[in-house]
């Protein structure tokens, strides 16, 4: 009997540890989900510039609303770390020098005490644990989704950053006769149009002939409109709506990507808006594949753009955009049997 009350209590000391270990693993689960939510929302963030560090750090502080443990403890962030590399170099957002040079986000969940149960006698009352995650650029990019039915023309001129360009063509200015770069993609219908600028085009695309898209003849400039002022907090027609089509952060026009990406000046929208709604994939297609009419065009590439402006009534006119040289995340992947990749195109994605 008394060798079976040692070896139960030792059974009960050796089930209690288990428990409290498994308890650990627990807690260390909910706090690395945190660490990683928020390690991917802050290099979302990252823009090659001052305003891009501090709103990392606020992205990391406002998406890790995640809780640990039985009791529902909030998670609180220790730092938000910043480097050029992935594995070295790290420093806080006020030690950044050269924020255009950054790509990797480190965040560090503060110490989380977790009590003990039933192994205190050898571990102690309680235990502290914490999480660490790291996220930045990808790989460059060679296939892009939620980019623009319709698409800037390579005339066999170097497409520079600062400079606009036109992805649609006014009417009577078409690139041949009847069309005007807009692509039907999702459809050849006027909505078709207007979703496909107001959301992206639910489909994923790269340079090469593998991608094929018919153009779509005719101005459009009611659905053109319709779809490119959804950006800018403008809803003329209930075929749009700022829950499915949100507008910008920033709705101010006029102003270039550099003013943009410095927030100023700065003009919120009345409705709820996503940062870098005015930030644009659109195809570049060689002047070459256009065609009379409806005709079947392949992307040379894709380009980054900025939309300066939202359409005017009527016709619009010929409506140009912004093109961009900094890297920009968004959203895409990496094809190992697609086309040439794009280096100023990443994703944010999660390292460790």
């Amino acid at each position: 009997m008394a060798t079976s009350a040692i070896g139960m209590v030792s059974i009960l000391l050796a089930v209690g540890l288990g428990v409290d270990v498994s308890r650990f693993y627990l807690v260390k689960t909910e706090l690395q989900n945190a660490a990683d939510a928020a390690a991917l929302a802050a290099a979302s963030q990252l823009n090659g510039d001052t305003t891009g560090i501090n709103r990392a750090i606020t992205a990391a502080t406002v998406t890790i609303k995640n809780n640990y443990d039985f009791n529902k403890t909030g998670v609180t962030i220790a730092s938000v770390e910043f480097s050029q590399s992935l594995n070295g170099g790290y420093s806080g957002g006020g030690s950044v020098s050269s924020p255009a040079n950054i790509k990797f986000v480190k965040v560090t969940t503060a110490q989380s005490p977790v009590g003990i149960s039933f192994a205190a006698v050898v571990l102690g009352p309680t235990k502290n644990l914490a999480a660490e995650a790291t996220a930045g650029y990808s790989v460059p990019l060679n296939e892009i989704c939620n980019w623009l039915p319709v698409s800037v023309i390579d005339y066999g001129t170097p497409i520079s950053a600062g400079n606009t360009y036109t992805f649609r063509q006014p009417s009577g200015g078409a690139v041949s006769p009847g069309n005007y770069q807009i692509l039907a993609v999702a459809g050849r219908g006027g909505s078709d149009v207007r979703v496909g600028i107001a959301a992206g085009v639910d489909l994923c695309a790269g340079p090469g002939a593998t991608y094929e898209v018919d153009t779509k003849p005719g101005v459009s400039a009611g659905p053109v409109r319709q779809g490119v002022n959804t950006r800018f907090d403008d809803y003329q027609t209930s075929a749009v709506n700022p829950a499915d089509m949100p507008p910008d952060l920033n709705i101010q026009e006029n102003i270039t990507y550099d003013q943009y990406k410095s927030g100023s000046p700065t003009r919120a929208p009345s409705h709820q808006g996503f940062d870098k709604r005015r930030i644009v994939y659109i195809p570049i297609v060689k002047f070459e594949e256009y065609d009379p009419g409806r005709n079947t065009v392949t992307f040379n590439r894709f380009g980054q753009f900025f939309l300066q402006t939202k359409v005017s009534g009527g016709t619009g006119g010929e409506l140009v955009a912004e093109y961009i040289d900094d890297i920009v995340l968004g959203v895409g992947h990496y094809n190992p049997n697609g086309g040439a990749a794009n280096s100023l195109m990443a994703t944010p994605v999660l390292y460790k």
